[in-house]
Protein backbone atom coordinates (compact mmCIF):
# COMPACT_ATOMS: atom_id res chain seq x y z
CA UNK A 1 0.00 0.00 0.00
CA UNK A 2 2.19 2.50 -1.20
CA UNK A 3 -0.16 5.53 -1.39
CA UNK A 4 -3.15 5.81 0.73
CA UNK A 5 -6.51 8.16 -0.33
CA UNK A 6 -5.86 11.06 1.18
CA UNK A 7 -3.39 13.47 -0.34
CA UNK A 8 -0.45 14.29 1.57
CA UNK A 9 -1.10 10.27 3.47
CA UNK A 10 1.57 8.60 1.72
CA UNK A 11 3.18 5.76 3.34
CA UNK A 12 7.00 5.87 3.03
CA UNK A 13 8.15 3.60 5.55
CA UNK A 14 5.99 0.63 4.90
CA UNK A 15 5.92 -0.92 8.35
CA UNK A 16 8.21 -0.28 11.80
CA UNK A 17 10.72 1.60 11.38
CA UNK A 18 15.02 2.21 12.24
CA UNK A 19 16.11 4.40 14.68
CA UNK A 20 17.79 6.65 12.24
CA UNK A 21 14.52 7.50 10.14
CA UNK A 22 12.56 8.03 13.44
CA UNK A 23 15.87 10.55 14.61
CA UNK A 24 15.63 12.19 10.90
CA UNK A 25 11.71 12.46 10.81
CA UNK A 26 12.36 14.53 13.55
CA UNK A 27 14.46 17.63 11.95
CA UNK A 28 11.93 18.74 9.97
CA UNK A 29 11.38 22.78 11.23
CA UNK A 30 9.08 22.01 13.79
CA UNK A 31 8.62 25.28 16.35
CA UNK A 32 9.38 24.12 19.48
CA UNK A 33 10.38 26.83 22.62
CA UNK A 34 11.93 25.83 25.82
CA UNK A 35 13.71 28.32 28.69
CA UNK A 36 12.73 31.53 26.29
CA UNK A 37 14.55 30.04 23.08
CA UNK A 38 13.73 28.51 20.01
CA UNK A 39 15.07 25.34 19.89
CA UNK A 40 16.58 24.35 16.41
CA UNK A 41 16.80 20.69 16.73
CA UNK A 42 15.32 18.94 19.08
CA UNK A 43 17.57 15.79 18.58
CA UNK A 44 20.59 17.42 19.36
CA UNK A 45 19.26 19.68 22.29
CA UNK A 46 21.13 19.05 25.47
CA UNK A 47 17.84 18.53 27.18
CA UNK A 48 15.47 16.84 24.53
CA UNK A 49 18.50 14.36 22.75
CA UNK A 50 18.80 12.08 25.50
CA UNK A 51 15.11 11.75 25.12
CA UNK A 52 14.52 11.19 21.76
CA UNK A 53 17.79 9.01 21.44
CA UNK A 54 16.13 6.78 24.26
CA UNK A 55 12.68 6.35 22.22
CA UNK A 56 14.75 5.75 18.96
CA UNK A 57 16.39 2.67 20.82
CA UNK A 58 13.04 1.28 21.44
CA UNK A 59 11.59 1.73 17.93
CA UNK A 60 14.78 -0.42 16.62
CA UNK A 61 14.25 -2.72 19.14
CA UNK A 62 11.48 -3.65 17.22
CA UNK A 63 13.78 -4.94 14.31
CA UNK A 64 15.52 -7.48 16.67
CA UNK A 65 14.27 -10.81 15.68
CA UNK A 66 14.06 -12.03 19.20
CA UNK A 67 11.52 -9.95 20.38
CA UNK A 68 9.48 -9.68 16.74
CA UNK A 69 6.82 -11.42 17.78
CA UNK A 70 6.40 -10.15 20.88
CA UNK A 71 6.28 -6.41 19.30
CA UNK A 72 5.23 -7.00 15.72
CA UNK A 73 2.78 -8.44 13.78
CA UNK A 74 2.65 -9.09 9.72
CA UNK A 75 -0.28 -7.47 8.23
CA UNK A 76 -2.37 -8.02 5.31
CA UNK A 77 -0.19 -6.42 2.72
CA UNK A 78 2.93 -8.41 4.54
CA UNK A 79 4.39 -5.70 6.09
CA UNK A 80 5.60 -5.84 9.48
CA UNK A 81 3.68 -2.94 12.28
CA UNK A 82 4.08 -2.53 15.42
CA UNK A 83 1.57 -4.63 17.93
CA UNK A 84 -0.82 -1.74 19.07
CA UNK A 85 -1.94 -1.62 15.59
CA UNK A 86 -3.43 -5.03 15.70
CA UNK A 87 -7.21 -5.10 15.47
CA UNK A 88 -7.84 -8.18 18.44
CA UNK A 89 -10.13 -11.04 16.51
CA UNK A 90 -9.94 -13.36 19.45
CA UNK A 91 -9.02 -13.54 23.67
CA UNK A 92 -5.75 -15.03 22.30
CA UNK A 93 -4.75 -11.33 20.30
CA UNK A 94 -5.66 -9.27 23.85
CA UNK A 95 -2.71 -11.26 25.38
CA UNK A 96 -0.39 -10.89 22.52
CA UNK A 97 -1.27 -7.16 22.55
CA UNK A 98 -0.67 -7.08 26.89
CA UNK A 99 2.38 -9.07 26.07
CA UNK A 100 3.98 -6.35 23.95
CA UNK A 101 2.50 -3.96 26.43
CA UNK A 102 4.21 -5.00 28.84
CA UNK A 103 7.51 -5.48 26.94
CA UNK A 104 7.51 -1.76 25.90
CA UNK A 105 6.92 -0.99 29.95
CA UNK A 106 10.12 -2.98 30.91
CA UNK A 107 12.66 -0.75 28.74
CA UNK A 108 11.62 1.98 30.90
CA UNK A 109 10.58 0.33 34.34
CA UNK A 110 7.27 2.15 33.16
CA UNK A 111 9.29 5.93 33.85
CA UNK A 112 8.69 6.73 30.25
CA UNK A 113 4.76 7.02 30.17
CA UNK A 114 4.18 8.16 26.73
CA UNK A 115 5.53 5.05 24.56
CA UNK A 116 3.92 5.34 21.13
CA UNK A 117 2.03 2.04 22.10
CA UNK A 118 -0.58 4.31 23.81
CA UNK A 119 -1.64 5.81 21.41
CA UNK A 120 -1.45 3.32 18.51
CA UNK A 121 -4.04 1.76 20.86
CA UNK A 122 -6.21 4.11 20.89
CA UNK A 123 -5.96 4.67 16.64
CA UNK A 124 -6.41 1.27 16.42
CA UNK A 125 -10.26 1.63 18.42
CA UNK A 126 -11.46 4.55 16.52
CA UNK A 127 -10.50 3.10 13.17
CA UNK A 128 -12.15 -0.43 13.15
CA UNK A 129 -15.28 1.50 15.04
CA UNK A 130 -15.16 4.30 12.11
CA UNK A 131 -18.58 4.19 11.30
CA UNK A 132 -19.78 5.25 14.36
CA UNK A 133 -17.91 8.70 13.47
CA UNK A 134 -20.55 9.13 10.82
CA UNK A 135 -23.19 9.63 12.88
CA UNK A 136 -25.03 12.84 13.88
CA UNK A 137 -26.08 16.00 11.56
CA UNK A 138 -24.09 16.43 8.09
CA UNK A 139 -23.74 20.36 9.53
CA UNK A 140 -20.53 22.15 8.96
CA UNK A 141 -19.19 18.15 7.28
CA UNK A 142 -17.62 20.48 4.88
CA UNK A 143 -15.62 18.27 2.54
CA UNK A 144 -14.96 15.62 5.09
CA UNK A 145 -15.50 11.69 5.38
CA UNK A 146 -15.31 11.11 8.79
CA UNK A 147 -15.12 7.29 8.67
CA UNK A 148 -12.47 7.04 5.36
CA UNK A 149 -10.37 9.90 7.24
CA UNK A 150 -10.17 7.63 10.24
CA UNK A 151 -9.35 4.46 8.42
CA UNK A 152 -6.76 6.48 5.81
CA UNK A 153 -5.55 7.98 9.01
CA UNK A 154 -4.91 4.67 11.08
CA UNK A 155 -2.90 3.07 7.95
CA UNK A 156 -0.74 5.91 7.45
CA UNK A 157 0.15 6.25 11.17
CA UNK A 158 0.74 2.13 11.03
CA UNK A 159 2.40 1.89 7.74
CA UNK A 160 4.82 4.94 8.82
CA UNK A 161 5.26 3.84 12.92
CA UNK A 162 4.59 6.96 13.59
CA UNK A 163 5.05 8.49 17.21
CA UNK A 164 1.78 10.56 18.24
CA UNK A 165 1.12 12.50 21.18
CA UNK A 166 -2.24 13.50 21.92
CA UNK A 167 -3.76 16.90 23.73
CA UNK A 168 -7.15 16.64 25.59
CA UNK A 169 -7.61 19.33 27.53
CA UNK A 170 -8.83 23.36 27.25
CA UNK A 171 -7.13 25.76 29.31
CA UNK A 172 -9.10 27.08 31.79
CA UNK A 173 -9.51 30.83 32.84
CA UNK A 174 -12.62 30.97 35.17
CA UNK A 175 -12.89 27.44 37.05
CA UNK A 176 -17.26 28.21 37.34
CA UNK A 177 -17.47 28.43 33.63
CA UNK A 178 -15.23 25.61 32.99
CA UNK A 179 -17.30 23.48 35.38
CA UNK A 180 -20.70 24.39 33.66
CA UNK A 181 -18.80 22.51 30.41
CA UNK A 182 -18.12 25.89 28.82
CA UNK A 183 -14.85 27.19 27.01
CA UNK A 184 -13.72 30.84 26.99
CA UNK A 185 -12.69 31.24 23.10
CA UNK A 186 -9.89 33.50 24.08
CA UNK A 187 -8.03 31.02 25.34
CA UNK A 188 -9.69 27.38 24.39
CA UNK A 189 -8.82 26.13 21.07
CA UNK A 190 -11.96 26.85 19.06
CA UNK A 191 -12.11 27.16 14.89
CA UNK A 192 -12.16 30.48 13.60
CA UNK A 193 -13.66 29.64 10.38
CA UNK A 194 -14.28 26.86 7.62
CA UNK A 195 -12.32 27.01 4.26
CA UNK A 196 -12.25 24.87 0.96
CA UNK A 197 -9.42 23.32 1.86
CA UNK A 198 -9.88 22.64 5.94
CA UNK A 199 -11.36 24.83 8.88
CA UNK A 200 -9.03 27.41 10.64
CA UNK A 201 -8.33 26.50 14.31
CA UNK A 202 -6.98 29.12 17.30
CA UNK A 203 -6.14 29.02 20.77
CA UNK A 204 -4.09 26.81 23.55
CA UNK A 205 -4.20 23.22 24.13
CA UNK A 206 -2.44 21.38 27.47
CA UNK A 207 -0.83 19.56 27.95
CA UNK A 208 1.19 17.30 25.21
CA UNK A 209 3.62 14.58 26.91
CA UNK A 210 6.44 13.72 24.22
CA UNK A 211 4.95 16.49 22.06
CA UNK A 212 8.46 17.68 20.99
CA UNK A 213 9.67 14.22 20.03
CA UNK A 214 6.48 12.95 18.48
CA UNK A 215 5.76 13.13 14.47
CA UNK A 216 1.98 14.13 14.88
CA UNK A 217 -0.27 15.55 17.51
CA UNK A 218 -4.00 14.23 18.10
CA UNK A 219 -6.28 16.76 19.15
CA UNK A 220 -9.22 14.85 20.18
CA UNK A 221 -11.80 15.96 22.70
CA UNK A 222 -12.10 14.49 26.45
CA UNK A 223 -13.55 16.64 28.79
CA UNK A 224 -17.65 17.33 28.87
CA UNK A 225 -19.19 19.30 26.30
CA UNK A 226 -22.78 20.43 26.79
CA UNK A 227 -24.93 20.34 23.52
CA UNK A 228 -25.36 23.58 23.14
CA UNK A 229 -25.16 25.77 20.15
CA UNK A 230 -22.44 27.78 22.06
CA UNK A 231 -20.19 24.82 22.45
CA UNK A 232 -20.46 23.59 18.78
CA UNK A 233 -16.59 25.94 17.65
CA UNK A 234 -15.11 23.60 20.46
CA UNK A 235 -16.31 20.58 18.92
CA UNK A 236 -13.84 18.73 16.60
CA UNK A 237 -11.24 16.01 16.66
CA UNK A 238 -8.34 16.14 13.94
CA UNK A 239 -4.77 15.57 13.76
CA UNK A 240 -1.55 17.24 12.32
CA UNK A 241 2.10 17.00 12.17
CA UNK A 242 4.07 18.54 14.67
CA UNK A 243 5.76 20.86 12.14
CA UNK A 244 2.68 22.27 10.86
CA UNK A 245 2.51 25.95 10.12
CA UNK A 246 1.25 28.20 13.16
CA UNK A 247 1.51 25.00 15.72
CA UNK A 248 4.08 25.95 18.32
CA UNK A 249 5.18 24.07 21.80
CA UNK A 250 6.05 25.53 25.07
CA UNK A 251 7.63 23.18 26.64
CA UNK A 252 8.27 23.10 30.86
CA UNK A 253 11.57 23.21 32.22
CA UNK A 254 13.67 19.90 31.19
CA UNK A 255 14.47 17.09 34.21
CA UNK A 256 17.88 16.35 32.50
CA UNK A 257 20.60 18.41 33.24
CA UNK A 258 23.35 16.41 31.17
CA UNK A 259 24.38 14.24 34.47
CA UNK A 260 26.07 11.04 33.36
CA UNK A 261 23.54 7.56 34.08
CA UNK A 262 25.17 6.68 36.58
CA UNK A 263 24.75 10.25 38.10
CA UNK A 264 21.16 10.46 37.07
CA UNK A 265 20.30 7.63 35.86
CA UNK A 266 16.29 8.04 35.30
CA UNK A 267 16.61 11.81 34.12
CA UNK A 268 19.36 10.72 31.90
CA UNK A 269 17.92 8.28 30.01
CA UNK A 270 13.57 8.87 29.96
CA UNK A 271 13.01 12.67 29.86
CA UNK A 272 10.07 12.53 27.53
CA UNK A 273 9.25 16.29 27.79
CA UNK A 274 5.32 17.63 28.39
CA UNK A 275 4.42 20.99 26.59
CA UNK A 276 1.70 23.58 26.42
CA UNK A 277 0.59 23.61 22.30
CA UNK A 278 -0.14 26.65 21.02
CA UNK A 279 -2.71 27.12 17.78
CA UNK A 280 -2.01 30.06 15.76
CA UNK A 281 -4.25 30.51 12.74
CA UNK A 282 -3.61 26.60 12.12
CA UNK A 283 -5.30 24.96 8.87
CA UNK A 284 -6.53 21.45 9.55
CA UNK A 285 -6.90 19.86 6.19
CA UNK A 286 -11.05 18.37 5.78
CA UNK A 287 -9.55 14.99 5.28
CA UNK A 288 -7.63 14.75 8.67
CA UNK A 289 -10.83 15.98 10.18
CA UNK A 290 -12.36 13.11 12.45
CA UNK A 291 -15.53 14.33 14.25
CA UNK A 292 -16.81 18.20 14.18
CA UNK A 293 -19.51 20.26 15.47
CA UNK A 294 -21.23 17.12 17.61
CA UNK A 295 -20.52 18.41 21.04
CA UNK A 296 -22.37 15.55 22.54
CA UNK A 297 -21.14 12.98 19.78
CA UNK A 298 -17.21 14.36 20.84
CA UNK A 299 -18.54 13.57 24.59
CA UNK A 300 -19.14 9.40 23.60
CA UNK A 301 -16.02 8.96 21.19
CA UNK A 302 -13.47 7.59 23.69
CA UNK A 303 -16.42 5.21 25.25
CA UNK A 304 -18.71 4.37 22.61
CA UNK A 305 -15.54 3.29 20.06
CA UNK A 306 -13.74 1.61 23.31
CA UNK A 307 -10.93 3.18 22.64
CA UNK A 308 -10.75 3.87 26.73
CA UNK A 309 -10.44 0.03 26.93
CA UNK A 310 -8.05 -0.60 24.99
CA UNK A 311 -5.79 2.75 26.35
CA UNK A 312 -6.78 1.09 30.29
CA UNK A 313 -4.99 -2.09 28.75
CA UNK A 314 -1.94 -0.34 27.70
CA UNK A 315 -1.79 1.70 31.02
CA UNK A 316 -2.11 -1.35 33.17
CA UNK A 317 0.85 -3.24 31.87
CA UNK A 318 2.86 -0.29 32.19
CA UNK A 319 1.85 0.25 35.52
CA UNK A 320 2.54 -3.14 36.49
CA UNK A 321 6.26 -2.91 35.06
CA UNK A 322 6.69 0.14 37.07
CA UNK A 323 5.07 -1.50 40.18
CA UNK A 324 8.08 -4.47 39.82
CA UNK A 325 10.40 -2.08 39.53
CA UNK A 326 9.35 -0.19 43.17
CA UNK A 327 9.60 -3.40 44.79
CA UNK A 328 13.12 -4.59 43.26
CA UNK A 329 14.27 -1.61 44.55
CA UNK A 330 13.62 -1.55 47.26
CA UNK A 331 14.39 -5.26 48.06
CA UNK A 332 17.72 -4.06 46.39
CA UNK A 333 17.92 -1.33 49.21
CA UNK A 334 17.38 -3.64 52.39
CA UNK A 335 19.23 -6.26 50.69
CA UNK A 336 21.99 -4.20 50.51
CA UNK A 337 22.10 -2.62 54.03
CA UNK A 338 21.22 -6.18 55.91
CA UNK A 339 18.15 -4.17 56.72
CA UNK A 340 15.82 -7.29 54.49
CA UNK A 341 15.88 -9.34 57.90
CA UNK A 342 13.83 -6.40 59.72
CA UNK A 343 10.66 -6.84 60.64
CA UNK A 344 9.49 -3.46 59.77
CA UNK A 345 11.32 -3.22 56.86
CA UNK A 346 9.74 -6.48 55.54
CA UNK A 347 6.06 -5.18 56.46
CA UNK A 348 6.42 -1.65 54.41
CA UNK A 349 8.01 -3.57 51.14
CA UNK A 350 5.21 -6.03 51.76
CA UNK A 351 2.91 -3.43 51.20
CA UNK A 352 4.07 -2.48 47.76
CA UNK A 353 4.37 -6.19 46.43
CA UNK A 354 0.52 -6.22 47.60
CA UNK A 355 0.28 -2.82 45.36
CA UNK A 356 2.32 -4.83 42.85
CA UNK A 357 0.25 -8.06 42.77
CA UNK A 358 -3.10 -6.21 43.05
CA UNK A 359 -2.33 -4.60 39.10
CA UNK A 360 -1.04 -8.07 38.21
CA UNK A 361 -4.16 -9.27 39.11
CA UNK A 362 -6.68 -7.15 37.89
CA UNK A 363 -4.99 -7.23 34.24
CA UNK A 364 -5.07 -10.96 34.97
CA UNK A 365 -8.55 -10.79 35.79
CA UNK A 366 -9.24 -7.87 32.87
CA UNK A 367 -7.38 -10.04 30.04
CA UNK A 368 -8.69 -13.84 30.97
CA UNK A 369 -12.33 -12.30 30.15
CA UNK A 370 -11.52 -10.19 26.99
CA UNK A 371 -15.07 -10.75 24.98
CA UNK A 372 -16.29 -9.48 21.90
CA UNK A 373 -17.72 -5.82 21.33
CA UNK A 374 -20.23 -3.99 19.07
CA UNK A 375 -17.07 -3.26 16.49
CA UNK A 376 -16.12 -7.31 15.85
CA UNK A 377 -13.01 -6.56 18.23
CA UNK A 378 -12.07 -8.48 21.42
CA UNK A 379 -11.72 -5.83 23.97
CA UNK A 380 -10.16 -6.99 28.24
CA UNK A 381 -12.87 -6.87 30.68
CA UNK A 382 -13.40 -3.56 31.76
CA UNK A 383 -14.17 -3.50 35.20
CA UNK A 384 -10.89 -4.84 36.54
CA UNK A 385 -8.75 -2.17 34.43
CA UNK A 386 -10.63 0.40 35.03
CA UNK A 387 -10.16 -0.28 38.27
CA UNK A 388 -6.39 -0.54 37.92
CA UNK A 389 -6.62 2.96 36.82
CA UNK A 390 -8.12 4.44 39.51
CA UNK A 391 -6.23 2.50 42.42
CA UNK A 392 -2.68 3.57 41.13
CA UNK A 393 -2.66 7.03 41.12
CA UNK A 394 -3.44 6.23 44.95
CA UNK A 395 -0.77 3.71 44.98
CA UNK A 396 2.03 4.83 43.20
CA UNK A 397 2.38 8.20 45.84
CA UNK A 398 2.25 5.76 48.47
CA UNK A 399 5.46 3.62 46.90
CA UNK A 400 7.37 6.97 46.89
CA UNK A 401 6.54 7.32 50.37
CA UNK A 402 7.97 3.84 51.55
CA UNK A 403 11.14 4.17 49.55
CA UNK A 404 11.67 8.15 50.75
CA UNK A 405 11.29 6.25 54.23
CA UNK A 406 13.52 3.18 53.60
CA UNK A 407 16.01 5.10 52.24
CA UNK A 408 16.10 7.73 55.01
CA UNK A 409 19.30 10.50 54.60
CA UNK A 410 21.04 7.88 52.51
CA UNK A 411 19.03 9.53 49.73
CA UNK A 412 20.93 12.35 50.27
CA UNK A 413 24.34 10.81 51.15
CA UNK A 414 25.88 10.60 47.50
CA UNK A 415 28.64 11.73 46.30
CA UNK A 416 28.72 11.96 41.99
CA UNK A 417 30.64 9.14 39.72
CA UNK A 418 33.59 11.92 39.24
CA UNK A 419 34.07 11.43 42.99
CA UNK A 420 35.64 7.92 42.71
CA UNK A 421 38.57 9.19 40.51
CA UNK A 422 39.36 12.53 42.20
CA UNK A 423 41.18 13.18 45.11
CA UNK A 424 39.27 11.76 47.74
CA UNK A 425 38.34 8.49 45.88
CA UNK A 426 40.02 6.36 48.60
CA UNK A 427 37.64 8.04 51.39
CA UNK A 428 34.37 7.52 49.30
CA UNK A 429 35.78 3.72 48.64
CA UNK A 430 35.82 3.57 52.89
CA UNK A 431 32.92 5.54 54.06
CA UNK A 432 30.35 4.63 51.49
CA UNK A 433 29.76 1.19 51.54
CA UNK A 434 27.48 -1.53 53.10
CA UNK A 435 27.00 -4.15 54.59
CA UNK A 436 26.17 -6.48 51.08
CA UNK A 437 28.09 -3.49 48.29
CA UNK A 438 30.65 -1.65 47.93
CA UNK A 439 30.51 1.86 48.21
CA UNK A 440 29.77 2.53 44.59
CA UNK A 441 27.23 0.10 44.40
CA UNK A 442 25.55 1.62 47.18
CA UNK A 443 25.54 5.24 45.98
CA UNK A 444 24.61 3.67 42.71
CA UNK A 445 21.59 2.34 44.15
CA UNK A 446 20.94 4.95 46.13
CA UNK A 447 20.81 7.60 43.12
CA UNK A 448 18.44 5.70 41.52
CA UNK A 449 16.54 5.73 44.22
CA UNK A 450 16.83 9.61 44.54
CA UNK A 451 16.09 10.20 40.66
CA UNK A 452 12.66 8.00 41.33
CA UNK A 453 11.67 10.01 44.61
CA UNK A 454 13.19 12.77 45.25
CA UNK A 455 14.20 14.22 41.94
CA UNK A 456 12.48 16.95 39.93
CA UNK A 457 12.19 13.94 37.63
CA UNK A 458 10.78 11.24 40.61
CA UNK A 459 8.67 14.27 41.48
CA UNK A 460 7.16 14.86 37.89
CA UNK A 461 6.33 11.06 37.99
CA UNK A 462 4.22 10.92 40.59
CA UNK A 463 2.06 14.29 39.82
CA UNK A 464 1.87 12.34 36.56
CA UNK A 465 0.37 9.26 38.15
CA UNK A 466 -1.98 11.46 40.15
CA UNK A 467 -3.79 12.60 36.75
CA UNK A 468 -2.59 10.30 34.46
CA UNK A 469 -6.33 9.97 33.31
CA UNK A 470 -8.01 12.59 35.28
CA UNK A 471 -8.65 14.76 38.57
CA UNK A 472 -8.91 11.45 40.87
CA UNK A 473 -12.72 13.03 41.96
CA UNK A 474 -14.10 12.87 38.70
CA UNK A 475 -12.66 9.44 37.75
CA UNK A 476 -13.94 8.18 41.22
CA UNK A 477 -17.11 9.26 40.24
CA UNK A 478 -16.94 7.81 36.63
CA UNK A 479 -15.94 4.49 38.15
CA UNK A 480 -19.04 5.04 40.33
CA UNK A 481 -21.14 5.64 37.37
CA UNK A 482 -20.67 2.96 35.30
CA UNK A 483 -20.61 0.04 37.88
CA UNK A 484 -23.04 -2.99 37.48
CA UNK A 485 -24.41 -1.77 41.32
CA UNK A 486 -28.30 -2.79 40.23
CA UNK A 487 -27.32 -6.77 40.98
CA UNK A 488 -25.86 -6.39 44.38
CA UNK A 489 -28.93 -3.63 45.32
CA UNK A 490 -30.85 -6.31 44.56
CA UNK A 491 -29.73 -9.17 47.05
CA UNK A 492 -29.97 -6.47 49.53
CA UNK A 493 -33.44 -5.58 48.72
CA UNK A 494 -34.20 -9.20 48.32
CA UNK A 495 -32.72 -10.15 52.01
CA UNK A 496 -34.62 -7.44 53.27
CA UNK A 497 -37.49 -8.88 51.97
CA UNK A 498 -37.11 -12.66 52.53
CA UNK A 499 -38.89 -13.68 56.14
Amino acid sequence: MDELRNDGLRAVHKGIRTSDQYLAGLRDNREIWCQGERVSDVTSHPQMSRGAATLAEFLQRQHDPALQDTLTYLDDDGDRCAMAFLAPKSAEDIKKRGAAYYEWATWSHGMFGRTPDYKNASLMSFATAKSWLDQGTERGRGNADFAANMQNYYDYVRKNDLVLTHTLVNPQKSHQVAKEGKYDDEIALHVVKETDAGIIVKGARLLATLGPLADEIEVFPSTLLKGSEENIPFAFAFALPIATKGLKLITRDSYDHGKSHFDAPLSSRFEEMDSVVIFDDVLVPWERLFMYREPLLCNQAFAATNAVVHMMHQVACGKLAKAEFMVGLMTAIARASGKDKDLTVKGMIAEVMMMCETVRALLFSAEAQAHPDQWGNYIPLRSPIDTSRNLFPKMYPRMVEILQLLGSSSLMATPSEADFSNDISEDVARYFQLAHADSKDRVALFRLAHDVCISGFGNRQALYERFFFGPPAIMNAGYFDLYDKDPLIDRVTSFLNSN
